[in-house]
């Protein structure tokens, strides 16, 4: 049974609960959270080490990465690619249009294609070398197959975790057209 108290004196009575509650999660053996924590260190190390060399953050890191893999994305694209907020986004391509490190072509906002300046390639050869470092650190204590199974995992838990996204987001709509 928890255990209750009155909240103190001049309170409205309300009873508040003191005790742990007996069914909780375990933090140090829930996987979601101990991904997210890494996953939140990596990146704050990978944005504070970019932004002391040279004034860019992960999110203009993920734009600059992203065109470099994909020439004339919009931003739309970009935000889909890599899982970014259109308004995050949108911020970068400013702060690096403004560095002329990219420049956009011409079409309507959002859809415009981009593609990075020489300055913009010769940043992203600067700023790969802090971004492996994340990817050594996480590797550092696994095997080669040990790698290939994990990324082999997290792509799969991805694609159903995405999948399960979709089936609920369509679930919803259909509440609200029901409602």
């Amino acid at each position: 049974m928890t255990s209750m108290r009155r909240a103190g004196p001049g309170s409205d009575d309300a009873d508040i609960v003191t005790e742990p509650l007996a069914n909780i999660i375990d933090p140090d053996h829930f996987t979601p959270r101990l991904l997210a924590l890494l996953s939140n260190a990596l990146v704050w190390r990978e944005s504070h080490e970019l932004r002391r060399r040279y004034g860019l953050g992960t999110n203009d890191w993920r734009v600059i990465s992203s065109l470099a893999l994909r020439p004339g994305m919009s931003a739309t694209d970009i935000a889909d690619f890599a899982a970014m907020n259109k308004a995050i986004v949108s911020k970068s391509v400013s702060a690096l249009t403004a560095r002329q490190l990219i420049v956009l072509s011409d079409g309507p906002r959002g859809s415009r294609p981009m593609y990075l300046t020489n300055a913009g390639a010769q940043m992203h050869d600067l700023m790969l070398p802090i971004s492996l470092r994340g990817q050594e650190i996480m590797l550092a204590h696994l095997t080669p197959q040990e790698i290939t199974r994990l990324n082999d995992l997290l792509l799969r838990m991805l694609a159903e975790t995405r999948a399960l996204m979709s089936l609920e987001g369509e679930a919803m709509a259909q509440e609200r057209a029901n409602s």
